[in-house]
């Protein structure tokens, strides 16, 4: 018993050797692991310039037709002026120059006939007018995210779209899959690469802590390509309702500290 108990306390003055504890409590909690998935819609438009913005394009283009030389069609203008006063002069000209072709002068009325007619759409879409945050035609100047409301513990809240990892999945398969359960089969994403781009964990209630004291959500990115949430079943994935945010808007949806961690990878 002696050299046991010395033995013992010689191992525990080991750097880097730890004895594992026999207290339930101390030993490696266990955690769910889950894949969100960020999914973004890009800009359509560009942005709408601002005054100061307006005003330096105004001065780069004054500067550059200030320094710029003549274009083909100028001196095609300068060629109709001369050939004209050369046909009033009566000295000799090409008649080939004269009899068919179209003037700079006429060239000019004809595309201030089509500019005229020509209107450009708005930039407010139905959607904006209606207010209606499951369009993804909406707010085509700014990046819109997916939300979707999930139900966490006895509550709903709209999330990012995220799921709890099966056995032999990798995280990238999980998230594909979560978007298939809850998004359905219309929504078309590309997920960019098989690397999370941020991390979020929480820990559960204690009366929900049987199997796992808490869930750590490794989040991935993805880019809309065409198609919108449909109506899935409703189930403890999804309730089935979905907005389409940008970045100022998702601020009050989510959670405060759930944002903390999804807003550093919000552009």
């Amino acid at each position: 018993m002696l050299k046991s108990a010395l033995l013992a306390s010689k191992i525990l003055r080991v750097p880097g050797v730890r004895l594992i504890s026999q207290n339930p409590a101390l030993r490696k909690e266990k955690w769910d692991l889950l894949a969100g998935v960020l999914v973004e819609r890009l800009p359509i438009l560009g942005k709408s310039l601002n005054p100061i913005e307006t005003k330096y394009q105004k001065m780069l283009m004054d500067v550059e037709f200030e320094q710029s030389l003549l274009s083909d069609h100028e001196r095609r203008h300068e060629k109709d002026i001369l050939l004209a006063e050369s046909i009033k002069k009566g000295l000799e000209v090409d008649l080939d120059d004269v009899a068919s072709k179209q003037t700079a002068e006429d060239f000019e009325d004809a595309c201030d006939e089509e500019l005229e007619a020509f209107k450009l759409a708005s930039r407010q879409t139905e959607a904006d007018r209606k207010k209606d945050f499951t369009s993804v035609q909406r707010k085509l100047e700014d990046t819109l995210f997916l939300l979707v409301e999930q139900t966490v513990g006895n509550k709903k809240i709209f999330l990012l779209p995220q799921g709890v990892r099966q056995e032999g999945e990798t995280m990238r398969q999980t998230a594909d899959r979560v978007l298939r359960e809850i998004c359905g089969e219309k929504l078309n994403v590309q997920v960019y690469g098989n690397a999370p781009v941020g991390f979020y964990k929480y820990k559960y209630p204690q009366s929900q802590r049987k199997e796992a004291v808490g869930a750590k959500v490794f989040f991935f990115r993805a880019a809309h390509l065409a198609g919108n949430p449909g109506k899935v079943e409703k189930s403890e994935k999804g309730t089935g309702k979905f907005l389409w945010h940008t970045k100022e808007e998702i601020e009050g949806k989510l959670p405060p500290e759930y944002m903390r961690s999804v807003q550093q990878f919000l552009l």
